[in-house]
């Protein structure tokens, strides 16, 4: 029998690429090219490859850390077992604020690909959506991944075939034509726009790490988790590649940057009529929506897994008889809602990029701090590979873009950082002991003596005398 803290491992290697797709492939592709391209030009292809790229240190470090540890709340989870609860709350809340944002603004961008066909109230739409996944949710785990599942292969299918579709409508026009007139000059901006470019797509692949959150409902997570998780990028990137690379090659220049349904409007031109454009406003939902389903999913573990650590109230680790964490989705709809009527949701997600970035940073470290611990109960099923050195790097291209997004995002990230301390202080400092690998870190330091620098000390006395 079950603890009523538990959760059922019932999610298998498709569940997990389901999930982790469904987190990465939505606005990414159908809202932001435009707007990327408005900044760097034709090399926003590039961009997105190499936003890919950067993303494969976290993703191998998150998948060591969570076959070592598979425990719902993921990310918290990890980063509180390595750094120590301070950390684990900073990262806990700040996580469960930036993908709660994250879902509200895929589920608002449902609305402009919608506005196609239908004439709709993108909020409302945005409010009704968010309530029926989280009855969703409330209703089973496996109800949730089904969906889920359902709509990653309908999403999947109408990109292949829209890619195709796009690539055969390319090699039949004039290829030097093409290269020429769409790709030249291809940095609109120079390096610096293009670096920008690369930080602002970035967060188009932060949902890889979502499925780390529901780890401890994995089945042999040893191999399900890091294997999903790369068929998932790999697939992505794929399709954000030769999809942007489409758009570029069709659509003038000046529509795509100022386009905010680029996707849409370069189907028509190669899938002419309104079939082509349900079939596009079809995919843009099946997007929007496993974001918004697989966001709520992988949020809600964040504060059952802090209240079964006593960094929240103890009602956010109970588990009910669906086997979900009730209260734990309840308070992660009820957030969404406040974001979706009180702020602009749009402006305060890409604040919230930041502190995903901040999050990766923390994730790489953490590999380190816990192979450095030399804790013997270690043992990852799957070891990222040239260790440190990817580690370090995933920390160093963190640190790079969270500074290429600008001051504000910058300072959004503080604020969380204080806001969460100051909780950790005043409710959870007092019922909690643990102290995270850093103190075996700081153990296994301790064992170490510089002989050279003991013996230069004991000297200096003596040399004074003298």
């Amino acid at each position: 029998m079950n603890r009523p803290d538990t959760l059922e491992k019932r999610l298998r290697l498709r569940d997990v690429y389901a999930l982790a797709t469904g987190a990465m492939f939505s606005s990414g592709f159908f809202l932001l090219p435009g707007l990327a391209a408005a900044e760097t030009g034709p090399s926003v292809i590039l961009a997105y490859l190499v936003s890919g790229l950067i993303v494969l240190p976290t993703m191998f470090s998150m998948a060591e850390l969570a076959t070592a540890l598979p425990r719902s709340g993921g990310t918290y989870f990890m980063i509180d077992r390595s750094l120590g609860p301070l950390f684990g709350t900073i990262g806990g809340i700040g996580a469960w604020l930036a993908l709660s944002l994250k879902s509200a603004f895929a589920l608002i961008g449902m609305g402009a690909y919608l506005a196609l066909l239908v004439e709709v109230n993108i909020l409302w739409v945005a409010a009704g959506l968010t309530l029926l996944l989280g009855l969703l949710n409330l209703w089973g785990t496996n109800e949730t991944v089904l969906l889920q599942k359902i709509l990653i292969a309908a999403l999947v299918l109408i990109m292949v075939f829209y890619t195709v579709q796009g690539l055969l409508h390319i090699f039949s026009l004039n290829l030097s034509e093409v290269i020429q007139q769409q790709f030249t000059p291809f940095f609109h901006k120079g390096s610096y726009g293009f670096f920008a470019t690369v930080g602002m797509v970035f967060v188009s692949y932060a949902g890889l790490t979502k499925v780390a959150s529901i780890a401890g409902e994995v089945e042999n997570p040893g191999r399900n988790i890091p294997l999903g998780m790369m068929l998932a990028l790999g697939s992505s990137v794929l399709l954000y590649v030769l999809g942007v690379g489409i758009m570029v090659a069709v659509l003038d220049p000046e529509t795509l940057r100022k386009d905010l349904t680029p996707v849409a409007t370069a189907g028509e031109i190669f899938i002419p009529g309104l079939w082509g454009k349900m079939l596009v406003v079809t995919a843009a939902v099946a997007a929007f929506a496993s974001t918004g389903n697989a966001g709520i999913m992988a949020a809600s573990r964040y504060p059952m897994a802090m209240a079964r650590d006593k960094l929240l109230s103890p009602a956010f680790s109970s588990v009910g008889k669906t086997g979900v964490p009730h209260w734990s989705v309840i308070a992660t709809v009820g957030l969404m809602l406040m974001f979706l009527f009180g702020f602009n949701v749009g402006e305060v997600a890409k604040l919230a990029s930041a502190f995903q970035l901040l999050l990766f940073g923390l994730l790489n470290l953490a590999v380190i701090v816990m192979r450095e611990s030399q804790m013997e109960e270690y043992h990852p099923a799957f070891s990222a590979p040239l260790y440190p050195w990817l580690q370090i790097m995933g920390m160093i291209f963190s640190v790079i873009l969270i500074f290429e997004m600008g001051l504000l995002p910058f300072l959004f990230t503080l604020a969380i950082c204080f806001a969460a301390a100051a909780w950790f202080k005043v409710y959870a400092k007092k019922r909690v002991n643990r102290k995270g690998a850093i103190f075996h870190v700081h153990a296994e330091l301790g064992k170490l003596k510089d002989e050279n620098l003991a013996q230069e000390i004991e000297d200096i006395p003596r040399k004074k005398d003298e």
